[in-house]
């Protein structure tokens, strides 16, 4: 531009730039006294402020040029003193004046030009952040390119914290991320600044006919709120929940199709600069419920159908993600009807249920000569048709470890021998929420279990302890807890604090209106007395018995069907581990869980 040609023949010798490219006055020197530079700085700027409110002195183009000259002047005189920025500054503004006044695209880039010569050559003097909004300014609103303004903003954020510009750019730069899908700086969302934003991740979600849960992750704990619309003629029923000081990246803004009967979609979007916004297209809606977990921070729906709904056939749903890894492997082929609704969790004609349990029968009986045996699940009114086996951990998370094992190694290798037991001896249909070494968070557990239309859901866990005397069994149900040790293990399993354990019990006491905890509860007692009168037995009566107990489970939260923890031994004691590393050990606590659940299953059915 213009001025750079002073500055290249200022190298060659000043009175010859001053020769080529514009007159300098002979009685001024090119290095002048600080006082000198002031004064004369003074009259550029007044001079410039004149032509900003003088309507008349402002129509001539020849008025703006002389102002650009005073300052270009004094800048060449002294290009390092401390007015040079600012006159490189103001010849910005003058020439983006310009461009407004006579429309002259020459005049927009020689401000874009000056600006950027402001931050580049003076980058810590305190004009250089405002020189980069300017930039944006203009590249945004005149230039109308958002994508190239985002830069500028971006560096002003990044290297420019404790300017005055700071607080424009990050609301501007929101601004863009909602509205044109600019990505935000990661400074703006992962730095420790008070006025950061938190990351939401992409959704997940688990569904079928008559349920879905839906995660919504995010990098820190996040205020939220939930709002139910009803349905218009124009729109279905949303259930929406807005995360205040979030932003979710616009890769992950593309609505998520379900259609399964319950939901029509899912919508993440930016739905304001700091305001992300999850939208649930509800085709029909029950109930549903919200709660959030810590570490990491985590808020779960769950959504369930109308009570009267039905459905032919459950089509369970998962995200992508969890497509491709081809989760829910089933043990057994099996029928997979959907239950339609929350009855009881014994189903079918209730005299021919009394019937079954009055007569003992227990084991497959000949009911027709030109039909099979029917199994118990059939005898009890296809009471309990589905079981749900967790074994814990996984992957990643190896649980406990002592003695060269690995608690998600031995879980596993319980629950897939004990599956096969079931199968036979109840008749019903038997699915594995991990059937190999992979990880599954908590809540994708149990919505598992939910989607499965389970009719109980059994979690395999080992037990540790930070003194190796302790052993023994501990059952566990969901409920409210002030026990100290039962706080402990559900903290270790949850994989948090003790402190958060018991924050976590006043959303809970909401939670478990719900829940079928009376069910858990005899659940669990059936399957632990039946472990410890067989391990008597059969030569491990040192086996200690440390109760039934109710405790906060992640896993647990949110189970639509009888749902119980077992923690079968401690693998930090020596006595225990020795006995899961026996076969017959094994045998006899797989044998005794099935006995168990049978128990369960026939004095609930007589009490029908």
């Amino acid at each position: 531009m213009i001025y750079r040609c002073f500055l290249i023949l200022l190298v060659l010798g000043n009175f010859a730039a001053a020769a080529i490219c514009g007159p300098l006055s002979a009685a001024e020197p090119l290095s002048q006294p600080a006082d000198t530079l002031s004064k004369r700085y003074d009259e550029a700027k007044f001079y410039s402020n004149q032509l900003q409110t003088n309507d008349k002195l402002s129509a001539g183009r020849e008025n703006w040029l002389k102002g650009t000259r005073n300052f270009r002047r004094i800048y060449l005189s002294s290009p390092k003193s401390e007015l040079a920025p600012a006159c490189l500054f103001m010849l910005g503004r003058m020439y983006d004046s310009m461009h407004d006044r006579f429309g002259n695209e020459f005049d927009l880039d020689e401000s874009l030009s000056y600006y950027k010569d402001t931050a580049r050559l003076f980058p810590g003097h305190r004009l250089a952040d405002d020189a980069y909004f300017a930039l944006a300014q203009i590249t945004l609103n005149k230039r109308k390119n958002p994508q190239q303004a985002a830069p500028f903003l971006t560096e002003i954020v990044t290297n420019h914290a404790n300017g005055d510009m700071v607080a424009n750019a990050e609301a501007l730069l929101k601004v863009l991320s909602q509205e044109h899908n600019i990505p935000l700086p990661e400074i703006m969302v992962s730095s420790s600044r008070d006025n950061k934003l938190s990351y939401v991740l992409p959704v997940k979600y688990w569904s079928s006919d008559n349920y879905t849960r839906v995660v919504i992750m995010a990098s820190g704990p996040v205020h939220y709120k939930e709002v139910l619309l009803e349905e218009t003629a124009n729109t279905p029923r949303r259930l929406y929940i807005d995360f205040n000081k979030s932003y979710i990246e616009p890769q992950y803004r593309a609505p998520v199709p379900i259609e399964d009967g319950l939901l029509r979609s899912i919508r993440t979007g930016q739905f304001a600069p700091d305001t992300v916004r999850v939208v649930l297209d509800i085709e029909s809606i029950g109930s549903y419920k919200i709660f959030s977990l810590p570490d990491p921070f985590r808020v779960v729906i769950d959504v369930r159908g109308l009570a009267d709904g039905t459905a032919a056939a459950s089509r369970v749903r998962i995200s992508p993600e969890r497509q491709k890894k081809n989760i829910l492997p089933s043990l057994a082929a099996g029928e997979h009807l959907a239950n339609g609704t929350e009855l009881p969790i014994l189903r079918g004609d209730k005299k021919k249920l009394v019937a079954a349990s009055a007569a003992n029968r227990l084991q497959p009986v000949e009911n027709d000569p030109d039909h099979s045996p029917l199994s118990l699940a059939q005898q009890l009114g296809l009471g309990v048709k589905k079981i749900v086996l967790d074994p814990g951990h996984g992957g990643k998370d190896p649980g406990a470890m002592a003695y060269g094992m690995k608690e998600k190694d031995v879980v596993l290798a319980i629950a897939r021998q004990l599956a096969p037991l079931l199968e036979r001896q109840l008749g019903s249909q038997v699915v594995l929420t991990r059937s190999d070494d992979r990880y599954i968070s908590l809540e994708e557990r149990t919505a598992i279990a939910n989607t499965e239309n389970a009719d109980l859901f059994i979690s395999l866990h080992l037990n540790a302890h930070p003194s190796s005397n302790v052993r023994g069994l501990e059952t566990y149900y969901l409920n409210l807890s002030t026990n100290a040790e039962a706080m402990r293990v559900a903290a270790l399993e949850n994989a948090t604090s003790t402190h958060q354990m018991s924050d976590l019990q006043d959303i809970l006491s909401d939670i478990m209106q719900n829940s079928k905890i009376d069910e858990s509860s005899r659940l669990a007692q059936y399957v632990h007395n039946a472990i410890l009168a067989a391990a008597g037995n059969k030569g491990y009566g040192d086996m200690k018995n440390l109760g039934v107990k109710q405790a906060p489970f992640y896993v647990l939260i949110g189970a639509q069907m009888p749902a119980i923890l077992l923690e079968v031994a401690f693998i930090s004691n020596e006595q225990d581990a020795r006995n899961i590393q026996d076969p017959a050990f094994i045998s006899m606590l797989t044998e005794e869980i099935a006995q168990g659940i049978r128990a369960y299953v026939q004095n609930t059915t007589a009490q029908l």
